[in-house]
């Protein structure tokens, strides 16, 4: 289980905060909040999946159309349990379902490659529910109001509405024009009162206006007076607007029962509209903290490179190195005060929260972490001020508490073990708590500033020290952790920058023993190579990058040279084919003169000799061979291969996508119209990398020329003809051409019976027609692939 105190001190309310803000729903605002690490390990993989889905979706799409869902749910209670919704609370309703049916289409046009397997199972589960929006939609303006077309009462209603107040407003605007009548008003105007159209009529005036009197000013001087001519219209008013009310009524109570009984419907949408909004909440939040999806493993060991503590700026965090569980299961972090021991405490411990609820880490690619069976967590002064207890009492109790509680496959976090009691005492008791959890195999990081417990790391098979670097020049620390090297107090150090005579500082040093001496010797040497190791994987990386640019430039290059020599090549057949060309029209020019003078002299030319004439020259058009570009070289894959990823296979040089396993080390992956098995070493994984990547065009198997758009089966049997085609055809697929023609001759008819016959069963072939004039007639077919 994972403990609440440990989501509590290593922060983890403050991401759940971050990701909140990151919604645009209530639905997927509570979701977030309401997020807690699994530990099921296949549970913790669905999260990771699902946000790792939306942030590739986010990355091809600026924005997904979430806004405008609302929280629905106590509507359609309320509606569920037979009660009137008003006017707005349909117009949430009905965007809620708009919203929904944008949604939908979106992600599934979006996510039709199959990539998406989550949030396409997501998109499917909102349900069209297009007869109440479009019932709502006829009744219920977008702004809230009840329009005419809500029913035909309705409307007769309010025409008859809008008459009587015109009729009303005409009469008492005739009054206002009457010079009688104009001195006794206190103004010209029409108001309402009470619902009735009334005159402002000057007090004195009472009796000679006549009429009901509905409302007076405040200083009794005015009187608002419905005169006697419009008293019966405006009953007549009064009575249509109740019924109006009536009708209303009745309009939203219909209403209301066509979202009863729609309610699990919108309930289910309610909830996946929330599901998605908190998926790409993650996804947003991910992109923000520039965090990846992390490895996940069942076996209890982390590896967290060049992490980074989420809830510190950007500019100031500085990433650490973390590895627990592999060649030992306890880290003991030690050093002074102040040093960033803490923080890579909390780094450790909310990273692997993070990634235990679905979230990615920022770290880089090739981090790994454990799904634990629970965390657990000591950090900070948490003295109990109810209890009276001291800050050593308050952690000896919280430590008893995950003693308790832990078993092999536990992650464990204390800092400052021991502390706040005598030294001695504090330095045993660390000690013993330390064996204690190591015998039982539990993963556990421990600060302390004992120095004791720097011997304790050494004598312990599967124990290792660690430090955050200190800078003596600079009197502070860098925060970066330093595996296998234990901290130094650096308290001697610090006292000479600062300006302590050096013979104080002798003296002191001389009151250590010899063995602390050679201890602190020791660590400085180890700190040495530990920095030296480091500058030459800084610059092993910067040579590293310096061979890939190199090597990226080159490709270019060729690229460049390859693109430079078809252009030319392409220029050199054109002026070739143009001479072809001319050549062609010639020749067409004498055999249409042969012909007409064979007509002439009722000679006999046989026709199919024209034919081979032609085809003779058609096969002298010159066709250069491309220099294709610059295949990448190969990367090693970072995991191994899994259904439904985006690969190369190398044998074939072209982009597919893995369907599912074929035997031991061998896939079954989709490679354009074909599906074909591949060892899993001819795959290389291409995920992460842009859709629009370089794919290479497919060359004829065995051979480096380019598909020819012509088959010439002539002399062959039909049996050997339809072998050869079956197997053009295929090659000419790969290599995307759309149109070929295949030369079978006139003769008997038999091979081009054959040949017809063969195209019509093929899946693969679009149409196809005897060629025209000009392209063999009956001696060619031209087929259409697709």
């Amino acid at each position: 289980m994972i403990d609440e105190r440990a989501l509590e001190v290593l922060e983890f309310p403050k991401i759940l905060a971050a990701l909140a803000e990151k919604t645009v729903s209530p639905l997927g605002r509570e979701k977030a909040e309401a997020l807690r690490p699994s530990t099921d390990p296949a549970v913790v993989r669905t999260w990771q999946d699902e946000t790792a889905e939306a942030a590739r979706l986010l990355r091809h799409h600026d924005a997904v159309p979430l806004a405008g869902v609302r929280d629905i749910r106590p509507l359609v209670s309320r509606a569920q349990k037979g009660g009137t919704l008003l006017p707005d609370d349909f117009v949430a309703i009905a965007q809620t379902l708009k919203t929904g049916r944008r949604l939908k289409a979106f992600l599934l046009k979006a996510t039709a490659d199959g990539t998406y397997p989550h949030l396409r199972a997501l998109a499917e589960r909102l349900v069209s529910l297009a007869d109440l929006e479009q019932a709502i939609g006829e009744a219920i303006g977008e702004h809230g109001e009840v329009l005419d077309s809500a029913s035909p009462a309705l409307r007769a209603i309010r025409a008859e509405i809008r008459a009587l107040e015109s009729r009303i407003r005409e009469t008492l605007e005739g009054l206002i024009r009457n010079p009688a009548t104009q001195k006794l008003l206190q103004e010209p105007l029409i108001t309402v009162r009470n619902g009735r159209y009334v005159l402002p009529v000057k007090q004195e005036h009472r009796g000679a206006f006549g009429g009901i009197v509905h409302d007076q000013s405040a200083s009794g001087a005015t009187l608002f007076v419905e005169p006697q001519a419009v008293v019966a219209l405006g009953n007549r008013l009064r009575e249509a607007q109740r019924r109006e009310e009536r009708e209303i009524a009745r309009i939203l109570a219909q209403l209301s029962a066509k979202v009863a009984a729609a309610g699990e419907a919108l309930l289910a949408n309610a909830e996946t509209l929330g599901q998605l909004d908190f998926v790409f909440a993650k996804a947003h939040l991910a992109r923000e903290q520039d965090a990846g999806k992390p490895a996940l493993n069942t076996k209890g060991y982390l590896v967290l490179r060049r992490a980074r503590h989420p809830l510190i700026p950007r500019d100031r965090v500085v990433p650490i190195d973390v590895e627990l569980g592999r060649t030992f299961t306890s880290l003991v972090i030690t050093g002074p005060n102040t040093g960033g021991k803490t923080v890579t405490l909390k780094t450790i411990g909310l990273l692997t929260l993070m990634a235990l609820a679905g979230l990615h880490i920022p770290a880089e690619a090739d981090s790994d972490v454990a799904v634990f069976s629970g965390v657990y967590a000591d950090i900070g002064d948490e003295q109990s001020i109810e209890q009276s207890l001291s800050t050593f009492s308050s952690h000896m109790t919280n430590i008893i508490r995950i003693l308790r509680r832990v078993d092999a496959n536990s992650l464990v976090l204390l800092d400052e073990l021991g502390a706040g009691t005598d030294p001695t005492e504090g330095a045993a008791l660390a000690t013993a708590i330390l064996d204690y959890l190591h015998r039982r195999g539990v993963r556990t990081v421990a600060t302390t500033h004992y120095s004791e417990l720097k011997a304790y790391a050494y004598n312990r098979t599967g124990v290792m020290n660690a430090s955050v670097e200190f800078d003596a020049e600079t009197l502070r620390p860098t925060y970066r952790l330093l595996i296998g090297v234990p901290g130094r107090s650096n308290a001697f150090a610090i006292a000479q920058r600062l300006g302590l005579p050096e013979e104080i500082v002798t003296a002191a040093r001389s009151q250590l023993g010899e063995d602390e001496r050679r201890v602190e010797a020791m660590i400085a040497s180890l700190e040495e190579n530990q920095r030296r190791a480091e500058a030459e994987r800084q610059e092993a990386e910067r040579l590293r990058r310096e061979v890939e640019r190199l090597r990226d430039e080159l490709a270019r290059e060729r690229e460049r040279f390859a693109q430079e020599k078809n252009r030319l090549l392409e220029k050199a057949e054109r002026e070739a084919n143009q001479a072809v060309e001319r050549a062609r029209r010639e020749a067409e020019a004498i055999l249409a003169e042969l012909r007409e003078q064979a007509k002439a002299e009722q000679a006999s030319i046989r026709e199919h000799r024209l034919i081979a004439l032609r085809n003779q020259l058609d096969r002298a058009r010159v066709r250069f061979a491309r220099e294709a570009p610059p295949r990448p070289a190969r990367k090693a894959n970072p995991r191994p291969v899994r259904e439904g990823d985006t690969v190369r296979v190398l044998t074939l040089d072209q982009k597919g996508t893995v369907l599912e396993k074929a035997g031991d080390q061998e896939w079954l992956v989709s490679v354009g119209l074909m599906k074909v098995k591949v060892k899993e070493r001819d795959l290389e994984l291409l995920e992460g990398e842009p859709q629009e990547e370089w794919v290479p065009v497919a060359a004829v198997k065995g051979g480096g020329s380019a598909v020819s758009p012509e088959l010439d089966l002539r002399g062959h049997t039909v049996e050997e003809a339809l072998v050869e085609l079956d197997q053009y055809l295929d090659r000419a697929l790969m290599a995307g051409l759309h149109q070929v023609t295949v030369i079978h001759g006139k003769g008997t008819g038999a091979l081009r019976s054959g040949v017809q016959e063969f195209l019509k069963r093929h899946k693969h072939v679009r149409a196809f027609r005897l060629g025209g004039p000009g392209e063999g007639g009956s001696g060619v077919t031209v087929v259409e692939l697709g």
